[in-house]
């Protein structure tokens, strides 16, 4: 006579427990070259564009929770919400910012990108941008997503004769 096997309907599902992270899917790596400077940019782009409409939720969403933020004028500030709130009491429906062609890109392996330049602040409702300073971004790549973990704002000073 011969021997049957006991039945084991779930045996199927063992080589599964082994490919399930992949079928999840992995945040897509770091881009390289000219594809993280358009993505930096593109960054720069949106958080400024939230700066400049005061659109502090948005524009916190690019901090990370414990960012250090350096200022020149103003401090050191160790949180998003101090970040937040430091803009909403000092630039909100004041200044705008513009940038100046001077945007570098600089990759940080396993990490993300420094981001450098110069920019300008403008009065709202003017055409003529009154102050300049420099800027350090560290932006980390994390689970798919940007976001600001450190800020160097410094040499601010003010444009003589106001530059249009």
């Amino acid at each position: 006579m011969p021997k049957t096997r006991p039945s084991r309907p779930w045996l199927w599902a063992i080589p599964l427990l082994f490919l399930s992270p992949a079928w999840a899917g992995s945040p897509a790596p770091l881009p390289e070259g000219d594809a993280l400077v358009r993505t930096i940019s593109t960054l720069d782009g949106k958080l400024f564009d939230a700066y400049n409409r005061c659109d502090l939720k948005t524009f916190g969403d690019y901090f990370a929770p414990d960012v250090e933020f350096f200022h020149d004028k103003g401090g050191l500030m160790t949180s998003r919400d101090a970040v937040v709130d430091a803009t909403r009491r000092n630039i909100c429906h004041k200044v705008r910012r513009e940038l100046v062609g001077t945007l570098e890109v600089y990759p940080i392996k396993d990490y993300g990108a420094i981001e450098t330049g110069t920019h300008r602040f403008c009065a709202i409702g003017g055409s003529a941008c009154q102050g300049e300073g420099k800027f350090l971004h560290i932006w980390r790549y994390h689970d798919g997503q940007w976001q600001l973990t450190r800020v160097v704002s410094y040499d601010h000073h003010s444009i003589e004769g106001s530059v249009k």
